[in-house]
Parts: structure tokens; C-alpha cells; sequence
């Protein structure tokens, strides 16, 4: 059972319950905000993956954007656009400016060598070659991609293969990105690399073009502290993709589960701190995947052929953070209800609450 649908006492459900006490506890000033100390001069957006359910187009996204009053938005695939012609690309950005909404275009892998390579694009080199074309029409500073998941850490040569692959694919558009003042920012994604590892594929490649999507869910889909992945990837910092997450300890490990902010254990005013101090400039783009979670049995030793070098004082501080965790159910479509709109209503959800979480807890955003 999903236990944000369990009831309250009084009938009304376990949200509606939550919510009417936050909002009376802060009508009589029991909660105090990050706007009362006033603005932070972070950008706030999300990436369209968030809301992925709805399958609008860009400019439907960019409407939505508006409405809820963020300054940027990441369009994390190709697929958004309605065609990639360089007028339509222009219009595009014509119409975001107008609203004041800046536009960070992605995509998804570009490692030839890994299952979860895009291949709707030609080569790897072609593919990132459109979407430096696409970032530049739309005025994105940074193209974001992944390498692959999880998966590519236990293929023959491990993890450190699959970096080696895409370096060359990057080396070989190097001079492309230059040319076009594109950075492309590759992402900690799905439990590929580590934010160590991450640094490792961008130095080979080169920091003067190839920077970091800093993931923090990501980040405990690989053991690692959202803490300690921005420390160390905050130096090259690209883009981000932010979520929350609960993380917990269990007979075997540890489980986790993505969660709207502020609802998993993540102390986010440590990390904005950090963030406001570490990387200036830079959007805080919310990915909310409240769907997924992951179990880690490390108690178990087969389980370590994944992670072969893990640094352990890095582990040592995931663990910590487990500590301090409790589980969190993970969401299932309520009986009786289409799958598909029940989807859509609980992204949507999710999104404006982890909005309006970094809007008046934060202190994030410039509107």
C-alpha cells in the first residue's frame, strides 16, 4: 500500500492531513522560511523528465514553466522538440526569453559500447553534433548526457571500459563544442559512475569542454552521500538534476527511494549552502523521479563485483546517512485508476510540491 493514500482519522487522506498542518503551523508562524532571510540568487527550474508523463511538447513545457515561475528548464531529450529545424529552434528561444525562462538542452547516452547507447541519431559523434547544433539555436550553454546505468559497470572491462569508450566519442567533438562555446556536461546517471569516476572520464577527455550534471539521487544509486558527489564534481560542474532521497538500512543494506524534496533524508539546507558556495552561477534544476527506488545488498559479497574500488570513507559517510534514514513506501497506482493518468497526476504533484519546498524553504529562485 502506498502510504501516502492511507488515511487520517478524520477521513481525509495522509497529504491533505500534512498539508493543512504545514499551512496552519505556518499562518501562525510556526515555520520559519529561507524567504524571511531573503533570496539566495539561485536559479530554480526542472528538467521535463519530471513530468515525462504528460508528454508535452517544448513549447507546452515552457508554458508550464512560466506558470509555475522558474527561470530555467532542462529538456533532457530530442524528443521534446516538435521537429529540429533552425527556426522553429529559434522561436523556441524567443518564446522562453519572453517569459525569462533560460533553456538547458540534453540528451540521453552516448557511450557506443553501452546497452543504453542512443542510436535515433546516427553515430555518437552525429548525435552529440546535433545537440550542440540544438543547444546553440536554443542559447543552452551546456549540452547534458549520460553515459549509461548500472548495467555498465559489471560488462567485461567494467565501468572503467565504458568511460574509456565515451572519452573517445568526446575527444572526437572536442573541437566542435569549442567552436560553438557548448560545455558538454555529462551526468552521474542511474548508478553508472561514481562522482570520482565521473571526474576520472572528464579529465581524460578535457575540462576545457566536458564538465558534470550533478545528480544527488543519482549519487545514492551508487552509495554515495548527495553530499559527497557534489563536493567532489561541484569543480566542474556543468548542470545539475536534484531530487531527494530516502535511504535507509535493512537486513541486507540499505534501500532507497526517490521522493519529492524535503519528504527524504537529505539535509538541504547543508547542501544549498554548500551549493551557493561551491557553484556559483549554477541552476538548480530539480529531476523529481518519485517512482524508483533500489536495493543495495553490500552485506552479501557477490554483491561487490559492481563496486570493486569504492573508496571507503566515502561509504563509510552513505552509510551515515542510512543511519539516520526510515523506509519509505514507494508509489503504486491507487486501485481502479488508469495507470497512465494516475502517472501523470502523481509527477505533477511531485514537481509543484518540490517546487514550492525550494521556493519558500530554500530560499531558491529569482521570481
Amino acid at each position: 500500500m502506498n502510504s501516502k493514500n492511507i488515511p487520517s482519522p478524520s477521513g481525509i487522506s495522509r497529504r491533505q492531513f500534512i498539508r493543512t498542518g504545514v499551512a496552519a503551523a505556518a499562518g501562525m508562524g510556526l515555520i520559519s522560511t529561507s524567504l524571511a532571510k531573503g533570496r539566495r540568487g539561485i536559479k530554480l527550474g526542472f528538467d521535463n523528465f519530471s513530468i515525462r508523463g504528460m508528454e508535452w511538447n517544448a513549447g507546452q513545457v515552457i508554458d508550464y514553466a512560466a506558470a509555475q515561475k522558474v527561470d530555467t528548464v532542462l529538456f533532457s531529450d530530442l524528443k521534446v522538440y516538435e521537429n529540429h529545424q533552425p527556426a522553429y529552434l529559434r522561436d523556441l528561444k524567443s518564446k522562453a526569453a519572453d517569459l525569462g525562462i533560460e533553456i538547458q538542452a540534453g540528451t540521453y547516452s552516448i557511450c557506443p559500447t553501452s546497452a543504453k547507447v542512443t542510436r535515433d541519431y546516427g553515430t555518437p559523434e552525429e548525435h552529440l553534433a546535433l545537440c550542440i547544433r540544438i543547444a546553440t539555436a536554443v542559447g543552452s550553454p551546456v549540452v547534458r548526457c549520460v553515459l549509461g546505468n548500472s548495467q555498465d559497470r559489471l560488462v567485461e572491462g567494467g565501468i572503467e571500459a565504458q568511460i574509456a569508450s565515451t572519452v573517445r566519442v568526446l575527444k572526437n567533438v572536442r573541437s566542435r563544442a569549442l567552436d560553438a562555446g557548448i560545455r558538454i556536461a555529462v551526468e552521474n546517471h542511474s548508478g553508472d559512475m561514481q562522482a570520482w569516476e565521473l571526474v576520472t572520464l572528464i579529465e581524460d577527455a578535457g575540462r576545457d569542454f566536458v564538465g558534470a550534471t550533478i545528480d544527488s539521487g543519482n549519487a545514492a544509486f551508487t552509495l554515495e552521500d548527495p553530499l559527497v558527489n557534489l563536493e567532489i564534481l561541484a569543480p566542474c560542474v556543468g548542470t545539475t538534476g536534484i531530487r531527494d532521497t530516502a535511504v535507509w538500512e535493512t537486513p541486507e543494506g540499505v534501500d532507497t527511494q526517490w521522493t519529492a524534496m524535503g519528504e527524504g533524508n537529505v539535509d538541504w539546507q547543508v547542501y544549498v549552502d554548500r551549493f551557493a558556495e561551491l557553484c556559483p552561477g549554477t541552476p538548480f534544476v530539480l529531476e523529481i523521479i518519485s517512482e524508483y527506488g533500489r536495493s543495495f545488498p553490500y552485506l552479501k559479497p557477490e554483491f561487490w563485483k559492481a563496486f570493486p574500488k569504492v573508496r571507503g570513507h566515502e561509504f563509510a559517510r552513505f552509510i551515515a546517512l542510512a543511519k539516520k534514514g526510515k523506509p519509505t513506501a514507494k508509489f503504486e497506482v491507487p486501485p481502479g485508476q488508469d495507470r497512465q493518468q494516475a502517472l501523470r497526476d502523481f509527477q505533477r504533484a511531485e514537481l509543484e510540491r518540490s517546487l514550492r519546498y525550494c521556493k519558500q524553504e530554500l530560499g531558491l529562485g529569482l521570481k
